[in-house]
């Protein structure tokens, strides 16, 4: 594989495009693919494609949090949604 190289940009709330030249080269940069994010130098992030995933487990873990209704304290999905947006 050669290497490819292009620019994209950091939106707020740290979103990262990867470019469609980038998707293409590799199979496994679908939506909804899992990843793992590391750091192997203070300037460099190292995207690679996460393996082995309990789907099942994964997505029972986000209805859990998504339902999740604290004793008088709301819904932690609207909190979450309105902290991201305090956060612009």
């Amino acid at each position: 594989m050669r290497l490819l190289q292009t620019t994209s940009i950091i939106r707020n709330r740290g979103q990262l495009t990867i470019p469609e030249s980038i998707r293409k080269a590799v199979s496994w940069a679908n939506p909804l693919s899992a990843v793992s994010i590391s750091t192997v130098h203070p300037d460099e992030i190292v995207i690679r494609p996460k393996k082995e995933v309990d789907w099942d487990k994964l997505w029972k873990q986000i209805r859990r949090v998504r339902a999740f209704k604290g004793k008088g304290r709301g819904n932690l999905s609207a909190f979450i949604a309105k902290d991201r947006e305090s956060r612009r």
